[in-house]
């Protein structure tokens, strides 16, 4: 009997202690300012000694600069993510501030005046989901989809967007698939794309 009641008080404290570890999902410190020095590999970035941490480490300045969409997309992305605020290291956020000159685009890839955006469901059903936005408006695009935005108006758009990444990165379709270091093979893109292989070739000469 003994025997069974000191089983049951461990199973009691094991149940007990996976509770308590699921049930606390937060940071265990005030903050973890990235170290950009730092040698130690996790995901994310080693935390500076707290004792060297200054308000800049929180800070950013220049989102209301507008960014230069002299380029051929037409659009300038301004991150401000881990590696412009050290601050936001482990706490699972950022931002950005999309400038887009008339009829620019934020192509293929991710994350509004008026702007044209869009993303794309999973297979089978590859739903393409469009609206067209004015100011003010919000529009979330799912976590893992490939989205775009485009700027229909005649005069330049402004768009400020949330991630749920401090440091989130861009992955664009067409500069990955054509523009990979080195080439996917021609055959098997051709393959994929259902052109010939000719088509394959120009399109990686632009990327």
């Amino acid at each position: 009997m003994a025997h069974r009641i000191a089983f049951l008080g461990f199973v009691a404290l094991a149940v007990c202690a996976s509770l308590s570890l699921a049930a606390d999902p937060a940071n265990l410190q005030d903050f973890c300012v990235a170290d950009a020095s730092g040698n130690t590999r996790m995901n994310g970035m080693a935390c500076k000694n707290p004792t060297m941490v200054q308000a800049s480490d929180f800070a950013f300045s220049g989102l209301h600069i507008p960014g230069n969409t002299s380029n051929a997309v037409g659009s300038r992305v301004t991150p401000v993510a881990v590696t412009q605020i050290p601050g936001l290291n482990t706490l699972g956020i950022s931002m950005v501030r999309i400038d887009y000159a008339p009829w620019g685009i934020n192509s293929l890839h991710t994350h509004p005046r008026s702007l044209e955006v869009g993303f794309v469901t999973s297979n089978p059903d590859n739903r393409h989901i469009t609206k067209i936005l004015k100011k003010g408006d919000v529009f979330v695009f799912p976590v893992g989809l490939i989205h775009y935005q485009r700027n229909i108006g005649y005069g330049n758009a402004v768009a400020i967007a949330a991630l749920s990444s401090q440091n989130p990165g861009v992955i664009t379709i067409a500069n990955t698939i054509f523009g990979s270091k080195p080439d996917i093979n021609t055959d098997l893109l051709a393959k994929a794309f259902q052109v010939d292989k000719s088509v394959v070739w120009q399109l990686q000469t632009k990327f």
